[in-house]
């Protein structure tokens, strides 16, 4: 849901220079009386090196600090504490002026769909912007976020359908990380998760009121955090699977293609992946066929919903009638029949439409 603006909102300053915690030493010694000379004599300190501390050049160690504390009577955590937020607001600004090199990327990412969500502060200044985002993702630099495609954690696996989308894609699928890092669950238990598909496939007959709680009930009592994410324009992606920790996995799915036999297809066939698959990689549902374990994904799902033995009596429904005793008799939704009917040429794409039940999400 998207949080609103409160207009009473202040937002933290952040200057765009930084003060050296000299200026405030220079401060002090003008009220004391004493020049940066005498200053120097009394902490034992060259001249020179003094001079270079007024101006920001020299740090002010916690040796240091503790002589100015001796000679001016201003505590050593104050100095230490003063040149510690100036360092601090150098590199901030450095980290600025690195930013301010990297706009284009910043136009792949949908950024005001996600201040429409909530998940980053309104903001109209870009390095601000850009700043936010790169924390929305966790990563430090625009390089970083790009190297990690390559990198395990971002990897999965690509086709013609991420071209000119990664940045929609990866926004959709954080957005489904974030949540389901908030989510309680019990350790990983494969067997537990398997036989919690089973009890999901079942929930395929009621509607989303009663499903949708009780299937994250069941997969967070097993190890896996599943998470409704509301799609993403320009990202043409129905579900994603990974590992977010050894023992905790995340399914995430949308209401992409609105019917629910796609929506329960899309579960189970994430499901396979975290039975099947490796916990190195992120698997995400992009509707392309070009590895073997997206085939071996959809046959698990396929054969779960609606298992191979009823394969002959499946291929012979021909009218409405036949195919809402034949859900009713194997225990599914009428509309996953249809789906798979249309999906495997049996019937046209026109056909039995009226047995596939429409989802949305719910109003605020």
């Amino acid at each position: 849901m998207a949080r609103k603006k409160d207009s009473a909102t202040r937002y933290p300053y952040e200057p765009d220079y930084a003060v050296p915690p000299g200026q405030t030493l220079q401060e002090t010694i003008d009220a004391l009386g004493i020049d940066q000379r005498e200053l120097a004599a009394r902490a034992e300190l060259s001249a020179k090196h003094v001079n270079q501390i007024i101006k920001g050049i020299a740090p002010i160690t916690h040796d240091t600090a503790i002589r100015l504390e001796r000679v001016t009577g201003v505590p050593a955590r104050m100095w230490n504490n003063l040149e510690s937020n100036y360092r601090e607001q150098l590199a901030r600004i450095a980290a600025k002026d690195r930013l301010q090199q990297d706009p284009v990327w910043l136009k792949s990412i949908p950024t005001r769909e996600l201040m429409a969500r909530g998940a980053i502060e309104p903001t109209t200044d870009k390095v601000e912007l850009l700043e936010a985002v790169l924390s929305f993702f966790g990563v430090a630099t625009v390089e970083a976020w790009k190297d990690g495609w390559s990198m395990p954690q971002f990897a999965f696996r690509k086709s013609l359908a991420f071209e000119g989308k990664a940045g929609a894609m990866a926004t959709w699928l954080r957005l489904g990380e974030i949540e389901a890092q908030k989510a309680e669950c019990a350790p990983f238990d494969k067997a537990a998760f398997r036989a919690a598909l089973d009890e999901i496939r079942s929930l395929t007959v009621k509607g989303p009121e009663q499903f949708v709680p009780r299937m994250i009930e069941l997969c967070a009592a097993s190890g896996v955090a599943l998470v409704l994410v509301p799609e993403i324009k320009g990202a043409p992606v129905s579900g994603a699977a990974k590992w977010l920790t050894p023992t905790k996995a995340m399914i995430c799915l949308n209401l992409r293609g609105k019917s629910n036999d796609r929506f329960w297809f899309t579960l189970f066939h994430e499901a396979g992946h975290i039975l099947n698959d490796s916990k190195k990689e992120t698997f995400i549902d992009v509707d392309y066929q070009d590895d073997p374990r997206e085939h071996q994904a959809n046959q698990f799902a396929a054969s779960l919903l609606i298992p191979t033995s009823h394969n002959q009596e499946l291929h012979g429904l021909t009218s409405y009638p036949a195919v809402e005793a034949f859900a009713r008799r194997i225990g599914i939704a009428p509309g996953i029949v249809v789906g798979r009917l249309q999906r495997e040429g049996v019937i046209g794409y026109h056909q039995f439409n009226g047995l596939r039940q429409r989802l949305q999400w719910a109003e605020d």
